[in-house]
Order: C-alpha cells, then sequence, then structure tokens
C-alpha cells in the first residue's frame, strides 16, 4: 500500500467494501432462488430496493450532491443500462450454475477489461496475452471437470456477464473522469434498476409465490447492493478499472468461503487447479505495467476530445 498515494489507498478501501458486499450476491440469490424467485424477479426487486435505499441516503444526506449537467446524465445512464443488461445475465446464470462455479467464471472480467482497453487503442503485452491463456486454461478445468452435467448455457451467460461488467468498469472510469462518484452513483443504479424492472415487466409474467425466505433474501441482497455500488464508484474514481478488478479478487474468495459453508458446494481437484489459474492471472494485472500505463493514455484522449483539462489519473500516472 506504500506505493499508493492517500487517495488511492482510500480508494483501495471503498473497493474492499464494495467487493465484499458483492460477494454475497450469489449466495444470496440461490437462497432466493430455493424461496421461489426467478432470475429476472430477483434481479428487478434487489435493484429497485437498492435504488430506493441510495435515493433515501442521499436525500438525507448528501442532497447537494445530486445537481448534474444533461451531458452527465447521460453517461450515468449509459453505464447503467450497461451494468443492468450485465446483471440480468448474471442472474440468469447463477440460476443454472453453482455459486462457486458462478463466481469463479465472474472473475474473467479482468481479462474483458484489458480487452476493451485495447480496443480502445492500447497494444497488447506479452504479459497480457499470457493472463489471457491462464484465463483460458482455467476456464476450461472449471468446465470440463464440474461433477455432473454441466449447464453450458449458463457459462455462456456468465461468461456475457463477466463481458459487460469489464465494459461498465471501463466506460465507468471514462464517465467519472468529469464526474464526481457520489453525484454518479444514485444516477447509474437508478438507469441500472429501470432496465431490469422493464425487462421484467416485459416477460409479461404475474408475479410468482415467493416463499418468506426468498423475500429476505431479495432484501438482504438489495441492501448489500446499495452499500456496494456506494463504496464500488467510489474506489473506481480513485484507483482505475484495472486496480478495480484486482481487488476484486476479494469478492471471489467472499463468494467461495460462504458456498462452501453455507452451501455445501465442493470443487473437484481439476477445478481447483482451474480456480488458481484464474486468481494467477488476475492477480498479474499488477504487474502488466504497459496496459496500467496505456489505460491512463486512453482516459488523457477521452479528456482532449471532450475539452477537458488534463488532470491526475485514476491509475496514478500524470497525465
Amino acid at each position: 500500500m506504500s506505493r499508493f498515494s492517500r487517495d488511492q489507498r482510500v480508494g483501495i478501501l471503498f473497493t474492499v467494501a464494495a467487493n465484499f458486499f458483492l460477494g454475497w450476491a450469489p449466495i444470496l440469490g440461490k437462497v432466493a432462488y430455493a424461496g421461489g424467485s426467478t432470475p429476472f424477479t430477483l434481479a428487478a426487486i434487489r435493484t429497485a430496493v437498492a435504488a430506493v435505499l441510495v435515493w433515501i441516503a442521499f436525500l438525507i444526506f448528501w442532497r447537494n450532491s445530486l445537481s448534474i449537467s444533461l451531458r452527465s446524465l447521460v453517461g450515468c445512464i449509459s453505464v447503467g443500462v450497461v451494468n443492468g443488461l450485465g446483471s440480468l445475465l448474471y442472474y440468469s446464470s447463477l440460476s443454472r450454475l453453482d455459486a462457486s462455479q458462478a463466481a469463479l467464471l465472474n472473475t474473467l472480467y479482468p481479462i474483458w477489461t484489458v480487452l476493451f482497453l485495447f480496443a480502445a487503442g492500447q497494444s497488447l503485452t506479452l504479459l497480457t496475452v499470457a493472463r489471457l491463456g491462464l484465463s483460458m486454461v482455467g476456464v476450461y478445468l472449471l468446465t470440463r471437470f464440474a461433477p455432473g452435467r454441466l449447464d453450458w448455457l449458463g457459462v455462456m451467460l456468465m461468461v456475457a456477464s463477466a463481458a459487460m461488467y469489464g465494459w461498465h468498469l471501463v466506460l465507468g472510469q471514462w464517465v467519472l473522469a468529469d464526474v464526481p462518484s457520489r453525484t454518479a452513483t444514485p444516477f447509474i443504479l437508478t438507469s441500472m434498476a429501470c432496465v431490469v424492472v422493464i425487462a421484467r415487466i416485459a416477460q409479461g409474467r404475474p408475479l410468482e409465490l415467493i416463499a418468506s425466505s426468498g423475500w429476505t433474501a431479495i432484501g438482504v441482497l438489495g441492501l448489500t447492493t446499495a452499500m456496494s455500488r456506494l463504496a464500488m464508484f467510489g474506489g473506481l474514481r480513485r484507483v482505475g478499472g484495472i486496480e478495480t478488478s484486482l481487488v476484486g479478487l476479494l469478492e471471489l474468495l467472499v463468494s467461495l468461503f460462504l458456498a462452501f459453508i453455507l452451501l455445501g458446494e465442493r470443487l473437484t481437484p481439476p477445478q481447483w487447479v482451474g480456480a488458481v489459474l484464474l486468481v494467477v492471472s488476475t492477480l498479474l494485472v499488477s504487474r502488466d505495467q504497459g496496459m496500467r500505463l496505456a489505460e491512463g493514455n486512453v482516459l488523457l484522449e477521452w479528456q482532449k476530445q471532450s475539452g477537458l483539462p488534463p488532470q491526475q489519473s485514476s491509475t496514478g500516472a500524470a497525465d
């Protein structure tokens, strides 16, 4: 931590808190499914609950932070739409996979983050290519040696969800370059809630019968979502997408531990090898200096095109 500035250290602490809360998502989701909820209902209600809680907090404590320009509002809406679509993919996948499998496959989002940055004009380093290879081998071991019959649709949905989350991190950093993270949070979450609620209404199905345990899980999930969002955007503004992905390993560890303790899920030995490869691939982000510097270059170019003055980038590199 000593090599980080004070602002970055605060950002890392925010991100650690956000990922701790996010680590509960697959566990609470499984409890909600056991109580009779469907994926779209779960995504819609938990996000709506989270949005309401965040707005209550802002109206009480941070009402002065709600002022936002039309241009910034459009940017926040774009981030929320991407995150909302990713949420629908995530909970649809979770209904088909074990919580531990879903959590491990979701660790692919740092790879998608660097791929999107590459698509924005960066060059891939040899280390980045090596990390891609490790991730692919890890996913193969995780899926090939799964006990029982693996739901491949669930796997593909989670891979797509990871891609949406990776793009959400990149887009979020660019949008938050000139929007205070506190201001952006309620508008992004509200946009996300609108997407998932509209998707649930579009199904045209009556609300399913959900047991009290399912409603409790959905409510707690809404609370942890609100707390994670408040912390996440505070961290993302200070440390950037790649560093946020790195600290995001805590989310995986929390999910695996809770799945082991509360749900009794187990991985086979080859799957543990695959899990280790995925973790190693993510840890190597901190040594992939080419991607870290290029991330700052992409942000600087966006600032120039937007007419914004050069500023200290969220990766810590001087612009």
